[in-house]
Parts: C-alpha cells; sequence; structure tokens
C-alpha cells in the first residue's frame, strides 16, 4: 500500500486529548504517526484545510437486513450508505432471517461482508435461540465466529432469569449484552410516545415507563452479577436518570441514543408521515432535553444512527401499519453538527469521542478509536462547517425511510478512509 499523508486539518482524537492542527500519516493500513514526513515519493496528499481529521467513525446500531430482507437492505448497500456517512466500521444487528444464532449465521455476514470491501462490520449475535427469548444462545460458539457482543435487537429480552444467565455467562467471553429496554405489555400496538399529542391525535401509545421499568431491571441485574451491560435505544429522561444513578454506584453501565431522539420531538408525528415512526417513539421535547444533558454529562456514552431501512412499499401504509424504523447512516453526522455542535451543546470533541472512542471501548476494538502509532487506519475526514440539505433520493442506502427530506444539516464527510486506503470521496460520490 501506498502512504496517505493528511495534512493541513483539525486533528481529533479524544483517546490522547489532542485537537489541534497537525498531519497524519498512514502507511500500509496502519497510522504512523502525527506530524511525521512520509518517507515515500508517490504518497497520496489529502488537504484538510478547513476539515476535522478524526478516527473512523463506529456506529453501533445498525440494521443491515441480510439475510432474510434484502428488499429492505443488503451487507453492501449497507456498507456503502456507512461509508457516505463516515462510518469506517459498524455492528449489524441479528434481526435477520434467520437470526444469526449460528456460526454460520456469523460467518455469513462477515463473507459478506469481505466480498462488499467497504467498511469493517462487526456482528452482534442474537442472546436467545431464534431471538423468541426462551433458550440462552450458544455464546461460546458465537464468540469464537467472530461475535463482538450479543443481543436481541429490537426484541427486548424480555425473561429476567435469561438476562441474568446470559450477563453471567458473557463474562466468561469479556463481550457485553445489549439491551433494547422496554416492557411490551405497555407498548403492545402503539405507534407513537404517550402525552398531548397521542391524545390530540387518538393514536395507540408507548408510555416512557415501559422503557424505565426495563432499564431499572437490567440495571440492576448487572448490579448483581458485574456482568458489561449496554442499553440501546435511550429516549426516556426517566432512563437517563437511572442510568446516571446506576453508573455513580459503579455498575458496569454503557448506553447509546440514536441521533432522531435529540433531533425531532413527537409533534412530527402530527403529519402523519410514517417515517416518522419509529422505536422506541420520537418523545416530547422535556425527555429530548434530558437525553441531551445525558450526553453532556456522559450518561449516554454513544451517538448511533439506529439505522433501520424499510423500502417504500412497505411504509406506504396507514400509521398503525407501517413498520417502525427509519435509515439513519448517511444524516447522524450532520445531525450532530446541526442539532448538538452548531447550538454549542456539546464540542466537536465530545462528539467523536461518543461516535468512534466509545463505541470502539464497549465493542473490544483496541486498535480503533484513535489515532495513535500503529493504530488501525481508518479515519473520517469531514467538514464542519458545510452545510447541505437531506436529498433521500440520492442515499446509498437501499432504502430512503426518512423525514428529514430538506431539511439543512450540517457537517459533511469529504473523505473515509478504511484500513489505510480512501474508500470515500465526496467530490467522486456527487
Amino acid at each position: 500500500m501506498s502512504e496517505i499523508l493528511i495534512q493541513n486539518g483539525r486533528l481529533i482524537d479524544p483517546r490522547q486529548g489532542i485537537d489541534r492542527p497537525a498531519s497524519l500519516l498512514l502507511r500500509d493500513g496502519k497510522v504512523v504517526g502525527i506530524d511525521t514526513p512520509p518517507s515515500r515519493e508517490r504518497a497520496t496528499i489529502i488537504n484538510a484545510q478547513g476539515m476535522i481529521v478524526a478516527p473512523g467513525l463506529i456506529d453501533m446500531h445498525v440494521q443491515l437486513r441480510e439475510p432474510g430482507f434484502e428488499e429492505d437492505e443488503t451487507i453492501e448497500s449497507g456498507t456503502a450508505a456507512a461509508l457516505a456517512g463516515g462510518f469506517t466500521s459498524l455492528a449489524c444487528l441479528p434481526d435477520t432471517d434467520p437470526p444469526l444464532d449460528s456460526q454460520a449465521g456469523v460467518e455469513f455476514v462477515q463473507h459478506q461482508a469481505v466480498r462488499a470491501d467497504n467498511c469493517h462490520v462487526f456482528v452482534l449475535a442474537c442472546v436467545s435461540k431464534n431471538r423468541d427469548g426462551e433458550q440462552l444462545a450458544e455464546l461460546g460458539t458465537l464468540c469464537n465466529a467472530g461475535a463482538v457482543g450479543f443481543t436481541d435487537a429490537m426484541a427486548p429480552i424480555h425473561s429476567a432469569e435469561l438476562m441474568r444467565r446470559a450477563l453471567e455467562y458473557s463474562q466468561m467471553f469479556n463481550r457485553p449484552i445489549l439491551n433494547h429496554p422496554e416492557v411490551v405489555d405497555l407498548t403492545r400496538n402503539g405507534i407513537m410516545h404517550e402525552g398531548l399529542v397521542s391524545t390530540i391525535l387518538g393514536l395507540a401509545s408507548l408510555p416512557a415507563e415501559a422503557e424505565d421499568v426495563m432499564t431499572g431491571r437490567d440495571l440492576r441485574l448487572a448490579e448483581a452479577t458485574g456482568g458489561r451491560l449496554h442499553l440501546l435505544n435511550i429516549s426516556s429522561g426517566g432512563s437517563v436518570e437511572l442510568i446516571r444513578r446506576a453508573k455513580n454506584r459503579g455498575v458496569r453501565i454503557t448506553a447509546g441514543v440514536c441521533a432522531h431522539h435529540f433531533s425531532l420531538t413527537d409533534e412530527a408525528l402530527r403529519t402523519f408521515d410514517t417515517n416518522c415512526k419509529v422505536n422506541p417513539p420520537l418523545r416530547s421535547s422535556d425527555h429530548v432535553g434530558q437525553v441531551i444533558l445525558g450526553l453532556q454529562d456522559n450518561t449516554l456514552d454513544v451517538i448511533c444512527s439506529g439505522h433501520a431501512p424499510r423500502p417504500t412499499e412497505k411504509k406506504m401504509q396507514e400509521l398503525d401499519q407501517a413498520p417502525f424504523g427509519m435509515v439513519g447512516l448517511e444524516t447522524v453526522l450532520g445531525l450532530v453538527g446541526a442539532k448538538l455542535i452548531a447550538t454549542n451543546l456539546l464540542c466537536w470533541t465530545q462528539a467523536i469521542e461518543k461516535m468512534s472512542a466509545n463505541p470502539a471501548a464497549i465493542l473490544g476494538q483496541t486498535a480503533k478509536g484513535h489515532l495513535s502509532a500503529g493504530a488501525d487506519a481508518d479515519v473520517t475526514v469531514f467538514d464542519p462547517q458545510a452545510r447541505w440539505s437531506v436529498d433521500p433520493a440520492r442515499f446509498r442506502s437501499k432504502s430512503s425511510n426518512s423525514p428529514l427530506a430538506g431539511w439543512e444539516l450540517q457537517g459533511r464527510v469529504e473523505f473515509t478512509i478504511v484500513s489505510g486506503r480512501i474508500k470515500y470521496r465526496r467530490q467522486q460520490a456527487s
């Protein structure tokens, strides 16, 4: 491989505490060093003037939908969308058909990711066999196959006994258990957040208490077992406070929030746009405020996309019939820039930590999430001031189910470098 020298940019590496103008040298798929001159005459030069040079972004919450739902997304199209969004790695959920509860399933996804040759794909395998919440999957076999963590995706682990055993058993492999906190008895047939807007619209609700109750249960089990717990999709102010208290007690807990949960509120459902139907639902402004406070004080560790692709024919149904989910890989960075950075709620160092360093640590990827010498040469270069308009028709994802059409976002990816190779260049993609 040839060398790549990225110069004149603002280099931000939260792991090393770096935020300053600097050059970065990459060689043979690894970081050589900061402010290190190239040793080869034919080094590729990237002029990052006015741009931020960051460790490659990592998305911990992506539905790739293959195998079984290729009409929604494929591994090839999903990883291409990730590159356009600045993500050099992603962790895919096991909500496929069949679910990723076997060694063969994990290896299939890995093989397809290698064939696609876009970004790195880490597999989150099932906690329970067939994602039915009854029997514990063969966690050891799945770990040996390369699974980086265990989750039943959007199917909450309803059995406290199964959750406890999973937290205990997973400690043997130092892998986290990831759960979507929801008590389904409280949300059955629900469409949107329970509040004033749902009452006005007459729509069945998904109360915040359904999230809070499951969050509380999982935190207590993590505390009792000492297991590693990561909570997906935090959207409730009550859950944020429960997590904050648990962290103060030393519980091994991390938590993530999807970008749409700090960017939109339940008011968006007044349009009856099915692209706004997500689970957990878009909540009221007071919950959004608490989520943002959780990001500011590091109660919430990760910002992710919650990428849930669904084709137009599935979304073009009545609101109660349409599936949950919206795409997000290609808009996360712009939402962070527009909703958190431009409003001075976070700085770029904090945001990059939650989109790169923290996900890498949670997933056990010690060579990613930083730009130290010897680290993997996964780098995201973006213009933090660039404003651009969302056009879902131009997404690289196979699906375009986003309610953000026409939104002006801030922060645009210019280069995505994976293992020392430029895999996305905006000027060539546009």
